[in-house]
């Protein structure tokens, strides 16, 4: 079964490259989009879309590197695999600091090709599911109270009930209700639990002082 939930965009401007990758992926059920320069495959990328990119580096115009910044500038994790004509040591590199999943020679190798393509498709994954997860995070704690949240940066702080309720002014009762209505929010029981949700939220801890 083809797998149409994850695609493949082939950007080259040898049009008998672009139908031989996409032959070769095709056999391997990747949904597969054939771009012959740059431009046009940054007029229709759509980063919702699940997938991974292969980008020749020597194009006009735009060479693969370029691209590659582009696509990031515009705020896509799409992952990239390149491909050159001549094997370029400081141009991989570059391309691997980059984030590049790989960096490969023409005529490159089917087997180095998919299983390329197949770890830009797990980090991919990764990416969305961490990207999903935050989401997730954000929309919880946009139901908190401004109080509510001042009390979760309290507690990540370590501090207990009776200090939260001197360092803002209340009583000890009021902070227990505080503290229990954000938990619940928040979906969690423990303070171990908050403190891992506040740090993937980007939430600073507070000193005890």
């Amino acid at each position: 079964m083809t797998d149409k939930m994850f695609a493949v965009f082939l950007v080259d401007d040898d049009a008998g490259v672009l139908k031989a990758l996409s032959r070769l992926l095709k056999a391997n059920d990747y949904e597969v989009h054939t771009f012959t320069s740059p431009q046009a495959f940054l007029a229709q990328h759509d980063s919702s879309v699940p997938g991974c990119a292969i980008f020749d580096v020597a194009m006009p115009g735009l060479d693969g590197l370029e691209l590659q910044q582009a696509v990031t500038a515009g705020g896509s994790q799409l992952p990239v695999v390149f491909l050159t004509g001549k094997g370029d040591i400081p141009t991989s590199v570059r391309a691997i600091k980059a984030g590049a999943v790989d960096f490969l020679t023409k005529p490159v190798n089917d087997r180095d090709l998919l299983s390329a393509v197949a770890r830009a498709k797990a980090q991919d994954g990764r990416t969305r599911q961490i990207h999903t997860e935050l989401e997730s995070i954000h929309a919880r704690m946009s139901t908190l109270t401004p109080r509510e949240r001042e009390v979760l940066t309290h507690v990540i702080a370590g501090k207990l009930n009776k200090q939260i309720a001197g360092d803002l002014g209340t009583v000890e009762k009021t902070i227990k209700v505080h503290r229990g209505r954000m938990m619940k929010k928040l979906g969690l029981r423990s303070v171990a639990d908050l403190v891992r949700l506040a740090e993937k939220a980007g939430i600073l801890v507070q000193s005890k002082s």
